[in-house]
């Protein structure tokens, strides 16, 4: 897939005005005198049916619109974790429309409200093996992660989630039947879990995507995201891997276009650093062949932001660039270049250790939550209406 090819950002205006549309329909046909035979028959369910899979379509068409526009950005995450949420709504909802053309059962605005309560518990039963997993990575990454960087935040924070997720799965199975006061809260509680999972979802399709995409063969420059030097100021093995992977996407430019790269290795000197990472990753580029002319140094930066910045202030006007970081760093990085100083450059993964792919999308999601914070509060808050409502509705059937 081509990337940077919409000049027009993506909304969901469209997606609003037809469910608007498509609510105020079948409130026109509820308040008609025989609505009994526009919804019998399981015409409800049909057409709630309808409804979610044409919801699922739009957010699939936003989210490939969303990647020709810019990928690296937490809408990408929005749109696919939106998508798959108003799919396991749409699989509930079809099953109870051939259930109710096939004659087992009525099917009214109680048993429809009562089915989007109970859907989100049926999401979190199917998705139990894939949360196993993830869990399981998760927590496993980041003790292998403790014991090679020692403890962090970060670290603590993701096999809290880790538990979270399990704790979450254990509390739909033991008490998922429940009715009262505390099958409402675990009903409440199911709707926001599959939100986060979602989202998490969502994450781990936007670092996979950027990781594994292949840039168009046009550029005039490849920027190498620098990282830690070895003491004897030989790159390590990350590093060394990044800059392989410039120079692997810059071989296979040249076989299939003719078209030569330079390179711009980005990287400060750290305290505990005897070179920049620029410099470590200059020399190693020209033991591996590089001519000199062909690499430009930018060893300002101390972070990502700043590698993006400084790099760009380097780029001549209308140069087509791209940057090798590591697999799980692309989205990111990509975030970063964008939001730095609009920096349209398309990221090379470099093979990388399973063990931070975990992380990296719960980074991603954390992200999402800390960067977002009003429109995660606005999306929460619809959510809490729209199960409120869904329950009042089947309380009172």
């Amino acid at each position: 897939m081509k990337i940077y090819t919409r000049k027009r950002k993506p909304n969901l205006f469209g997606f609003l005005f037809f469910s608007l549309a498509w609510f105020a329909a079948a409130g026109v046909l509820w308040l008609l005198p025989d609505r009994s035979g526009v919804w019998g028959a399981g015409n409800l369910a049909v057409f709630l049916a309808v409804y979610f899979f044409s919801a699922v379509l739009i957010l699939v068409f936003t989210l490939i619109r969303q990647m020709r526009y810019n990928p690296y950005s937490y809408n990408t995450i929005y749109y696919f974790g939106f998508a798959l949420f108003f799919l396991s709504l749409c699989i509930s909802q079809t099953v109870a429309a051939c259930r109710c053309i096939a004659g087992a059962g009525s099917f009214g605005l109680p048993e429809a409200a009562a089915l989007t309560v109970a859907s989100a518990k049926n999401y979190m039963r199917l998705s139990l093996p894939f949360l196993l997993l993830f869990s399981a990575a998760l927590a496993v990454s980041n003790v292998r992660l403790m014991q090679r960087e020692g403890v962090r935040a970060q670290n603590v924070l993701a096999l809290a989630l880790a538990v979270f997720l399990l704790g979450g799965e254990a509390v739909i199975f033991l008490l998922g039947s429940a009715g009262g006061a505390l099958g409402f809260a675990v009903g409440l509680f199911s709707f926001l879990y599959l939100y986060i999972e979602c989202m998490i979802v969502g994450a781990i399709f936007a670092d996979v995507f950027a990781a594994l995409h292949e840039p168009a063969y046009d550029k005039d420059r490849i920027v190498i995201l620098g990282c830690r030097v070895a003491r004897d100021g030989q790159p390590t093995p990350l590093l060394r891997q990044r800059a392989d992977a410039a120079l692997a996407f810059a071989r296979r430019q040249l076989d299939a276009t003719g078209k030569k790269a330079t390179f711009l290795p980005s990287g400060g000197k750290g305290a505990d650093e005897p070179v920049s990472e620029a410099a470590c990753v200059r020399d190693y580029l020209i033991r591996r062949g590089v001519a000199p002319e062909d690499v430009t140094l930018e060893d300002r930066s101390v972070n990502t932001l700043e590698n993006m910045r400084f790099s760009f202030e380097k780029t001549g006007e209308g140069e087509k660039c791209a940057f090798a970081t590591s697999a799980y760093h692309v989205f990111r990085s990509g975030i970063w270049a964008n939001r730095a100083c609009k920096f349209k450059a398309e990221g090379v993964g470099a093979p990388t250790k399973w063990y931070f792919w975990p992380n990296a999308a719960v980074r991603e999601f954390a992200g999402l939550l800390t960067g977002h914070r009003g429109k995660q509060l606005l999306i929460l808050a619809g959510l809490i209406a729209f199960y409120l409502l869904s329950y009042l509705v089947t309380a009172k059937g």
